[in-house]
């Protein structure tokens, strides 16, 4: 058999293996981290994937063996762990339990496993290495510079903070057969050796809420150093580490959370072919001037560049720092270092400008053709001295020029000064900004569409999903939900990437993550984001509305801290992930019963929610907000329904983590709630919920809470609602949207969403699209009141779009009671007017397809399902005689069983394998 390693980590050596089976082994992860080099886990979870051209391939057992060397590994030795065959058909997740792991420890480990066609040879080898596991091993100092310069101004509202430009040399007395070096530069680092960059990480570390946490990269520089004389440089950016505000533009926010100035602490570690060791380490030692030639960088602001004040070979070794200052040693952050697991920011994109065109003489608009999250590479030439200056927008006045309105205080300016040497070429390193539209001034000479590049920006993560339909307004409005969602990865889930917040506010990633989850592998970014929610818990169990908490918002609502619930939920279903449940069950717990204790009335009721059902579209678009009453959905309803929710959630975890003591606890308190709930807003009489909107009605069907007999008359009034007096529209807010395409679908109404869908009249997608829209706006009226306010890059409107796009019209879904897709549901929805639709979702057990399209009274469906999976499929069909299997009956198909009848479908259950289903009706 021939075995592939695809290179989603750290291609090692073929494996000497001749055994020859139709599996094989591939997709090696550990963490499900692409390059998982200086990790802290001291058990670590490990996945892998089958592959064969055979149908109905089941895993039956597995053999792990983790070595210290690549050459034990080889020789079949497990010298850390040889789990022996182990009945089981896990492939996800399976933890390490070998020997105890230490800091340093290479791990180089493979698998094989045995079918039920068969057993497999070993895998290629996979890799990962720890980290320094305890502070005392990192033996260095925290290092800065805490003063200021003359052209700085850290206590202006718009913090002017230049770069710091650290450097260091040593001596190696050969080359070294081993360099691990280890770093943390807070808040942004760029990280240089013998004259090159490390690395194509940007804006980097991952941000956090640095009072609690703060993370560390590795990197192996062994190929980056030479025998005898080297020098490392490290050049820190303001980041999120000090505060680009002073205050914050709402009222109802806390204060902003104050940090320090730039700091680092660096460790690199020589090992020789002698078995000599040799450490390089932070201290007083270094070298440090602010005088480089980054003279300002702020993320809200832009970055200031003087080619001027550069140094050639600063980061080489020979270089004359005799007039830059010693570091001084600083006191270090308050919060915890450890190993960074999710990946860092890249540039993942490069886009070309679709235009430009000269507003007046010197003034330039560059048009990208696409609202992205980035940044400007320019190419120019002039003389010394020379400046150009660009400001960056989503849109234009009518005028031509620039819109920076709805930045709410963001500068979004980039200035670079020419040093006058013939072509430059210049990206700034500790900004990025949203925008579509650049205007430029200052430029010698009249600039080209090729001299401008835009660098799309957003955490390096596999591109997991693909989604095209017949329809090319949908196609489009997945492209914009494409857009956004990539724009606003950035560390963390922000709600926008231009104007003068970008922060994780909870609320808007609720659903949306599990939407994202189809077309990106964002496992451990949530899984991150989750832990970065926990950490904003305060004694008494209150839980933030922001992660990681840099504005102070504690507003004890259900509906933003209830993502803490979500989205950990999201990651067990999705990806099998159930370490956050594991992890936080306890705080999750904790808050549900704070908001409890503190706040529920004595007839059950949840009054707290902050937001209502955001963002409702106003009844006219030259409104913020919704005018009529008959629009709000009340807010004790929200809270109310949400807690209910969230006991169910908590109901499941314990069942998860088998604790049925609290399982029956909260099964119990939801059934009071639920009595209460109905006593209070259910109107029998008429079959609706308070004042009968859309979300107010969705909100109680979708959470269960709905008795029997009324779900008939409660649907029917959110149909009637949405037909007749909104005409086909959308009506919800982020709250209400959450659910909307799934509760339609799910109650028998597909052609409601889709024609909802279709819309190109206010409020809709298709009206956002119509006005230029390239992503997704963050009021249905972008273009009305609040264009002058609101970003037109968030991704809070989606709701549950992204999902009814993979789940129901692509027909992908991880069926309920399973996780990780070990077990899918294929049923497509074939809605009139659309005549095909196909998807891919590349799940943590393979890659999942569907493709379907009608063919005048018959529908023809070509589907892939992963190894080690089975799927239960629903073929539109008036019985089983009329579905054939590749030109044969499918009844009577290998890895092909009947099941049953299901209204217009017919269900087949069916193994791994590719299928090429026909209905002859």
């Amino acid at each position: 058999m021939r075995i592939i390693f695809i290179n989603l980590i750290i291609a090692c050596l073929l494996c000497s293996c001749n055994n020859q089976t139709t599996v094989e082994v591939n997709n090696l992860r550990c963490e499900l981290i692409h390059h998982p080099v200086g990790i802290d886990h001291l058990a670590p979870r490990l996945s892998w994937e089958l592959a064969s051209q055979e149908r109905s391939v089941l895993q039956k057992s597995y053999h792990i063996l983790v070595a210290s060397s690549l050459e034990k590994l080889n020789a079949d030795e497990g010298d850390l762990w040889d789990s022996k065959r182990i009945s089981s058909d896990a492939s996800v997740f399976v933890s390490y339990q070998g020997k105890p792991l230490q800091s340093r420890t290479e791990c180089y480990w493979k698998v094989r496993v045995t079918t039920n066609k068969g057993e497999s040879r070993w895998s290629q080898p996979a890799r990962w290495s720890m980290g320094l596991l305890t502070p005392e091993e990192w033996q260095a100092e925290w290092i800065g510079l805490d003063k200021t310069y003359e052209w700085e101004d850290p206590t202006a509202d718009h913090t002017r903070m230049g770069a710091r430009y650290f450097r260091k040399e040593f001596e190696t007395p050969q080359h070294p057969v081993k360099a691990t070096l280890y770093l943390c530069g807070l808040g942004l680092y760029k990280l240089h050796i013998n004259g090159e960059v490390i690395g194509d990480q940007e804006l980097s570390p991952t941000p956090t809420d640095y009072r609690k946490e703060v993370k560390y990269n590795t990197f192996d520089v062994t190929k980056n150093l030479q025998q005898g004389s080297n020098a490392v440089g490290v050049v820190l950016g303001n980041g999120r580490f000090f505060h680009m505000r002073k205050s914050i533009p709402y009222l109802h926010m806390g204060k902003v959370i104050p940090f320090q100035y730039p700091k680092m602490i660096f460790r690199l570690e020589l090992e020789y072919a002698d078995g000599s060791r040799q450490a390089i380490t932070s201290d007083n030692n270094w070298k440090v001037t602010a005088d480089g030639p980054i003279r300002a960088n702020n993320e809200y602001d832009g970055e200031e560049y003087d080619a001027r004040k550069e140094t050639p070979g600063w980061d080489k070794p020979g270089f004359d720092d005799g007039k830059w200052l010693a570091a001084e040693q600083v006191s270090p952050p308050e919060g915890k270092l450890s190993a960074q697991l999710n990946l860092n920011i890249k540039v993942m994109d490069v886009l070309r400008p679709s235009g430009i065109k000269e507003l007046k003489k010197g003034t330039f608009i560059l048009d990208m053709g696409q609202n992205l999250v980035g940044w400007v590479r320019m190419k120019v030439k002039g003389e010394k001295g020379d400046q150009v200056q660009l400001r960056f927008a989503e849109f234009l006045n009518e005028d031509g020029t620039i819109n920076q309105e709805n930045l709410r205080g963001a500068q979004a300016t980039d200035k670079y000064i020419l040093k006058g040497e013939g072509e430059e070429i210049w990206e700034p390193c500790f900004t990025s900004h949203g925008f579509r539209f650049v205007e430029i001034t200052g430029y010698p000479g009249i600039p080209a569409t090729g001299d401008f590049e835009g660098r799309v920006v957003y955490d390096e993560m596999e591109q997991t999903g693909s989604f095209e339909t017949s329809n090319s307004l949908v196609n489009q409005i997945y492209k914009n939900a494409y857009w956004s969602i990539r724009g606003n990865y950035r560390g963390i889930p922000t709600d926008c990437p231009q104007r003068a917040e970008r922060m994780g506010w909870t609320g808007d990633r609720a659903i949306g993550s599990y939407g994202e989850s189809f077309i990106f592998n964002n496992n451990n970014l949530y899984a991150k984001w989750v832990n970065d929610i926990r950490i904003t818990q305060r004694e008494s169990g209150s839980v933030s509305d922001i992660a990681p908490s840099y504005w102070s918002s504690y507003t004890d609502n259900m509906t933003w801290p209830g993502t803490y619930l979500t989205v950990s939920n999201m990651l067990y279903e999705q990806y099998g992930n159930k370490e956050p449940i594991v992890k936080y069950y306890d705080s999750m717990k904790k808050w549900l019963y704070y908001m409890r204790d503190k706040y529920m009335t004595p007839d059950h009721m949840m009054p707290k929610d902050e937001y209502g059902d955001w963002c409702t579209p106003p009844e006219n678009p030259a409104f913020n907000d919704p005018q009529n009453p008959s629009l709000i959905t009340d807010k004790t309803l929200i809270g109310t329904s949400y807690y209910f929710y969230m006991l169910r959630l908590l109901e499941k975890f314990a069942y998860i983590l088998d604790k049925p003591e609290d399982a029956k606890e909260f099964e119990e308190q939801s059934v009071v709630v639920k009595e209460a709930y109905n006593a209070r807003f259910l109107s029998k009489e008429a079959g609706y919920y308070s004042n009968n909107t859309v979300t107010a009605n969705l909100l109680s069907l979708s959470f269960g809470l709905v008795p029997e007999e009324y779900k008939k008359a409660v649907f029917e009034n959110i149909a009637n609602r949405t037909l007749g007096e909104f005409k086909g529209h959308v009506s919800s807010g982020i709250i209400g949207c959450q659910w909307l395409m799934r509760g339609l679908t799910d109650n028998g109404r597909p052609d409601i969403a889709y024609q909802m869908l279709l819309k190109t009249g206010y409020p809709s997608f298709g009206y956002m699209i119509g006005k230029g829209a390239t992503t997704i706006w963050e009021h249905w009226n972008g273009d009305g009141m609040a264009k002058w306010i609101d970003s037109q890059n968030h991704v809070m409107q989606l709701g549950d779009l992204v999902i009814w796009f993979y789940e129901d019209l692509a027909g992908i879904k991880n069926t309920p009671g399973s996780y990780g897709f070990k077990k899918i549901t294929m049923k497509p929805q074939v809605i009139d007017g659309l005549d095909s639709a196909k998807g891919s979702y590349h799940s943590v057990h393979g890659k999942i397809k569907s493709s379907w399209k009608k063919m005048g009274s018959s529908f023809h469906w070509e589907i892939t399902v992963p190894c080690n999976t089975t799927a239960t499929v629903y073929i539109p069909a008036s019985g089983k005689n009329k579905v054939t299997e590749n030109g044969k009956s499918a009844s009577s198909t290998k890895g092909v069983k009947f099941i049953k009848m299901d209204g217009v479908y017919a269900v087949f259950e069916v193994g791994s394998g590719n299928y090429n289903f026909l209905t002859n009706e």
